[in-house]
């Protein structure tokens, strides 16, 4: 696959992908909301708990969590996967054919 090719799917996925992490990240504030407790002014009381665990995930880096978080991260990535083989996939090959 020579490089426009390359770019022109990447680019293409763009919306479909943002589409993806908007559910993410929509599914992830409301598991954040469901857990705190909101204030008369709006704001959010988080439990400590969840401040510290949350805390501790956002410094260690992926080799180092645990095997369990790790595959929380794999199975949001897998969201994507669908979306990404079907974009290489629907593209013909350089010599024309589809295969």
């Amino acid at each position: 696959m020579k490089r426009e090719e390359a770019e022109s799917i990447l680019n293409d996925l763009v919306d479909a992908l943002a589409s993806i992490e908007h559910a993410r990240w929509s599914h992830w504030q409301r598991y954040v909301h469901e857990h705190a407790s909101k204030q008369p002014d709006g704001s959010l009381l988080m439990p400590s708990e969840l401040v510290g665990r949350w805390e501790r995930q956002i410094a260690t880096s992926f080799e180092a969590l645990s095997e369990r978080e790790k595959e929380s991260d794999r199975e949001q990535v897998r969201k994507y996967l669908p979306i990404i083989a079907a974009a290489f996939s629907s593209k013909p090959s350089r010599d024309g054919s589809d295969d």
